[in-house]
């Protein structure tokens, strides 16, 4: 069986969790917390970090920092991961669902401007699978309509616009640091802000709003999202090797990307669209040639060659708690994506030979399948490949 994703524990993770054993300091408070969360905003490029307990309730803390409640409405694409939505229903304001480009896979800026209301607080961009939202156009809206832009990077450590890291756009940035994320912390997440003021009110919050200056007094309600010594010793392990991880997910994809293109298979990559972007490659996601099941090809692939994959996401607005809150129309491309979508193995200990095999595979199937009748065969994406290295795979 190749796996979806493993982590890449390579470095001082059993050193720093024996450390933190040895020392008895296990629980949130300890050195590993702090020097995790600077180490992070160093990575980022920005002044602070605020470590929490997982990536959700990162962007559920931005949230609630920020003020953002009941009547408020939060525009977030349809085509996410639930979490970006379930945090804002949660803080009691409304998602408001827009579709993708499909092209980029990311929320359509057109869309946004449609759906803005009196009642619109903010904009929650997701930048998903590792490619950058077009941040250009979105923060132009949030400026014109003086909105909060919070940034859902749980996908995209690594992933630059323009030079700079994503999360360093909003008012907050989320991460996290689940098992499958580029880095990981088994779960932990955190929250970036540019104000130090809304800094301070998600750390303050995250232990349950206890004041900085008087102990066990606590000043409003808070919740008990901290980050465990042991999580941060995690981090600050993988933190070190965040390069060499990166620098063998590209490789990963750009082996994916030339062969596939030089075997004419009928599935797209997501690839970085512009020259000025960073796709850190998350997940190697494609999009199936809608002349072809997704979900067949999927099977047989995990039966007859025993490698796991795994679809897109399904569209949050279609889920059965949000189906009344939005039209059934007016999501085309992010349902294009949504049912033709699909990743395949990219942990960054994937070998050349195991990686020659996917690939192989991938061909097997499709010869085996027989396209639908009467099926259109779109390049759903398109891009270039200049960008990914030259694999160098073990």
């Amino acid at each position: 069986m190749i796996p979806l994703y493993m982590p890449f524990l390579k470095g001082n993770e059993k050193k720093y969790v024996n450390d933190c054993l040895d020392s008895t300091w296990i629980s949130s408070k300890g050195k590993y917390v702090e020097r995790f969360e600077k180490g992070f905003a160093d990575f980022i490029g920005t002044d602070g970090a605020v470590s929490v307990s997982n990536g959700t309730v990162a962007l559920h803390l931005a949230l609630k920092a920020l003020g953002i409640g009941f009547g408020d409405e939060v525009i977030v694409p349809s085509f996410t991961y639930i979490a970006s939505v379930n945090t804002i229903a949660q803080t009691g304001a409304i998602p408001v669902f827009v579709d993708s480009d499909k092209t980029t896979w990311q929320m359509s800026p057109d869309s946004i401007r449609e759906k803005i209301t009196p009642s619109t607080k903010a904009v929650m961009v997701v930048h998903l699978y590792g490619h950058p939202c077009d941040m250009d156009s979105i923060c132009r809206i949030r400026e014109d309509h003086k909105l909060f832009l919070i940034e859902d990077c749980a996908e995209a450590i690594g992933s630059y616009y323009k030079g700079r890291h994503v999360g360093t756009f909003g008012d907050c940035g989320a991460f996290s640091f689940f098992g499958n994320k580029t880095i990981t912390t088994g779960e932990g997440g955190m929250v970036i802000a540019k104000n130090k003021e809304l800094l301070e009110k998600c750390r303050h919050l995250k232990g349950q709003g206890m004041s900085p200056s008087r102990r066990y007094w606590h000043d409003c309600i808070g919740y008990n999202y901290r980050m465990t010594n042991i999580q941060a010793a995690i981090g600050l392990a993988q933190l070190e090797q965040t390069s060499e991880i990166l620098r063998r997910k590209k490789n990963i994809a750009g082996k994916y990307a030339g062969e596939f293109m030089e075997r004419n298979l009928p599935l797209s990559m997501l690839r970085e669209h512009g020259t000025d972007l960073v796709n850190s490659y998350w997940l190697c996601t494609f999009a199936i040639d809608n002349a072809f099941s997704r979900d067949e090809f999927a099977d047989l692939l995990d039966k007859d060659y025993g490698i796991e994959t795994r679809p897109a996401f399904y569209l949050a607005h279609e889920m059965p708690m949000y189906k009344d809150m939005s039209p059934r129309e007016g999501f085309d491309n992010a349902r294009t994506l949504s049912r033709s979508g699909i990743n395949l193995p990219s942990y960054p200990d994937l070998t050349g030979k195991e990686l020659d095999y996917i690939i192989d595979s991938v061909e097997k199937v499709f010869n085996i399948l027989k396209p639908a009748e009467h099926s259109p065969r779109p390049d759903y994406i398109t891009g270039s490949t200049d960008s990914l290295l030259t694999p160098t795979l073990n």
